[in-house]
């Protein structure tokens, strides 16, 4: 079996997430009271977890609690990505990155970017059963009526666009009218990983300076470059992450590559362990984020081969 870990961004945060791990695992326990510790604030009670001021903070700290577990019985794996977010979660997985000073950072990034969704409110939509190509055309001829950008190419044909609600709705238009059925609305008020977020990208550029970043232990696949984190660079990836489009699914092909033949998804939901479907055999994909999930994991992957 050679593994790739997959890791959680948000949007499938859930009450109560990771409790039954801090009861029943020490070592995520003890991971939790770190995150405490670095955070100054009691990470271990679920009001506070589940707070969704702290919903950045509390992803990475629940995928990095999940990841030593596994650590411990697995090894390294081949190699990683995260969606978004879930790329600080791999960068701290791979040693290239400290978990106190990666939490730090993460709390002030959440906090950029409410603030430029504040100033630019943005709206969303998942587009289903489509190409590249029909949604970059799509945005081309919704940009005419406002600003609208390809934010999220997660699988070869599940595709998220975002900017203004008058960009979305020409494109959404556009889509309708050339036979895509399904444009999905998201809850969401900001417009990530597009230009809206340029006022995150310059705060998090001053922040990120301050931060000391290691040689990494296994390859992680960035979602702006679809390719491997160099420790030179690392930071303006980062930036630039922001305001340009993730390409979850060129990374999973990357993994693939690697030789990676098995990946679980590490935090709360199984969204990207879905979409690696597209690319792993269904039997080599997992996900973790529960006792239950843990458990079914450390039985089935003895059994891959």
């Amino acid at each position: 079996m050679k593994l790739g870990y997959l890791f959680s961004g948000q949007g499938k945060q859930f009450d109560e997430m990771g409790q039954d791990l801090y009861q029943q695992e020490p070592v995520y326990r003890q991971t939790i009271d770190q995150a405490s510790e670095a955070l100054n604030m009691d990470m271990s009670d679920a009001t506070v977890f589940d707070n969704p001021v702290n919903t950045q903070v509390a992803i990475v700290a629940m995928s990095i609690g999940i990841e030593r577990i596994i650590n411990q019985d697995f090894g390294d794996p081949v190699g990683a990505t995260g969606l978004s977010l879930g790329e600080y979660s791999a960068i701290v997985a791979a040693k290239g990155l400290d978990f106190s000073d990666a939490l730090q950072l993460v709390r002030d990034r959440s906090h950029y970017m409410d603030q430029a969704g504040q100033d630019h409110p943005g709206k969303m939509a998942a587009v289903l059963k489509t190409t590249a190509d029909m949604v970059d055309q799509a945005v081309k001829v919704g940009s005419k009526k406002g600003e609208i950008y390809a934010a999220n190419y997660n699988t070869d044909s599940q595709i998220v666009i975002g900017g203004s609600i008058e960009g979305l709705q020409a494109a959404t238009d556009y889509l309708h009218e050339h036979g895509v059925k399904r444009v999905v609305p998201l809850k969401m008020t900001v417009a990530s990983h597009t230009p809206f977020m340029q006022e995150a990208s310059d705060l998090l550029a001053k922040r990120i300076q301050d931060v000391s970043f290691n040689q990494l232990a296994f390859s992680v696949i960035s979602n702006t470059t679809s390719q491997p984190f160099e420790v030179n660079t690392i930071k303006q990836t980062l930036i630039d992450q922001l305001i340009n489009p993730t390409h979850f699914y060129n990374c999973i092909q990357q993994l693939t590559q690697l030789g990676v033949d098995t990946v679980v998804e590490l935090g709360p939901g199984d969204t990207l362990m879905k979409f690696a479907k597209n690319v792993v055999a269904n039997d080599h994909t997992f996900h973790i984020d529960s006792v239950k999930t843990l458990n079914d994991f450390r039985s089935k992957a003895k059994l891959v081969k």
